[in-house]
């Protein structure tokens, strides 16, 4: 083979590999910055570029995807001087990878610096415990102030988050003791309240258990006064009903007497110590025995008789006849001092008033 023709290959293969090597493929989310003679020229975006060999240059391969940054705990002093420590997290994007990579030399650390002193100068306007509680606040403050500081540099923050806050050891303890007194008083007023609430329940509990007891009683009461009030009435209608059939049925006087020894009979018949006599026992006892003549006996004298002197003392009268020719009975001879001539008196004397008289 002549050495011009080999001359050509190696020269061409020469060639080959410079075109080739300048060919780019800019893969998703990336962006190249190409200089031409030292000078910006443009920025590739994905795709395939061909650059030009010994004039063309890529200054910087940029990425533009959300980046997170977590910086080093910075030291700081609250308002109430109290020194801690803080580190926080960045959330940022780069939009114009031509003013990241000429408008600041060391992007990552201008922010960090930058983030550094905004947290100092928030933190120091605020107490320990409203640094403490106010995350969100500082947060939206760190954010809005990076956020405008880096717009000159192609840089978009997203988010900024305080990861920890780490005060003093002494402080951390006091923190402790407060949150345990705290939670302690806490505890003690859901006791007091329980107790209180439970009491309180308890007496309206006993109130409504009597209320519905008075109720109760009140009711049984009502009721049985309306029983009482009900039986009374039946048996005072019973009563008037018997009155009324005992007026209609015009009863003598006979029956009257004899329906009064069978109560006296019954009365009698109890276990009392003690039985009061009716002061007109004596009658009844004469009606039973002139009942007694004529229902058992039956030898009941039609004609009237005259009384039986009953006394030994006392003379026998004999009836008086007016001047019409009207015959008067005899007076009522005297009354006995005796129980049993008492009764016998009486029983005469209700035979010499039962028998038929002769005009």
């Amino acid at each position: 083979m002549p050495g011009w023709l080999i001359g050509f290959i190696i020269v061409f293969a020469i060639i080959v590999a410079i075109i080739i090597g300048n060919i780019k493929i800019v893969p998703q989310a990336n962006a190249y910055v190409l200089e031409r003679f030292g000078v910006y020229y443009t920025t590739w975006h994905t795709g395939l570029h061909v650059k030009v060999p010994f004039v063309d240059r890529i200054a910087r391969k940029v990425s533009l995807k959300e980046q997170v940054v977590d910086f080093e705990p910075q030291s700081v002093i609250t308002r109430d001087n109290v020194s801690m420590q803080i580190d926080t997290v960045v959330y940022f994007q780069i939009t114009d990878p031509k003013l990241y990579t000429y408008g600041v030399e060391r992007p990552i650390m201008a922010i960090e610096t930058l983030c550094a002193t905004t947290l100092r100068n928030i933190i120091g306007e605020l107490e320990l415990d409203n640094t403490l509680t106010s995350r969100d606040k500082i947060n939206d403050r760190i954010r809005e102030i990076l956020d405008e500081a880096t717009d000159a540099w192609g840089i978009k923050v997203k988010r900024v988050e305080l990861k920890n806050i780490l005060p003093p050891r002494e402080i951390q303890v006091a923190m402790e003791k407060q949150m345990k007194a705290e939670r302690e008083r806490r505890a003690k007023i859901l006791d007091a309240e329980g107790a209180k609430t439970s009491q309180i329940l308890v007496a309206e509990g006993e109130k409504e258990a009597a209320i519905l007891r008075a109720e109760a009683i009140k009711e049984t009461k009502i009721r049985e006064a309306q029983g009482e009030a009900e039986a009374i009435f039946v048996v005072q209608q019973a009563y008037a009903d018997s009155l009324k059939m005992l007026n209609a049925a015009a009863p003598t006087d006979r029956v009257i007497a004899l329906k009064s020894l069978e109560a006296f009979q019954k009365v009698a018949d109890g276990r009392a110590t003690k039985i009061i006599i009716p002061s007109d026992i004596q009658n009844m006892a004469g009606l039973a025995a002139s009942l007694k003549e004529m229902v058992v006996d039956g030898n009941v004298d039609k004609n009237p008789k005259q009384p039986v002197n009953l006394t030994p003392n006392q003379p026998t009268r004999r009836p008086h006849i007016d001047n019409t020719g009207t015959q008067t009975p005899p007076p009522p001879p005297a009354r006995p001092a005796d129980m049993q001539n008492d009764l016998r008196y009486r029983a005469q004397q209700m035979l010499n008033q039962n028998a038929p008289r002769n005009n």
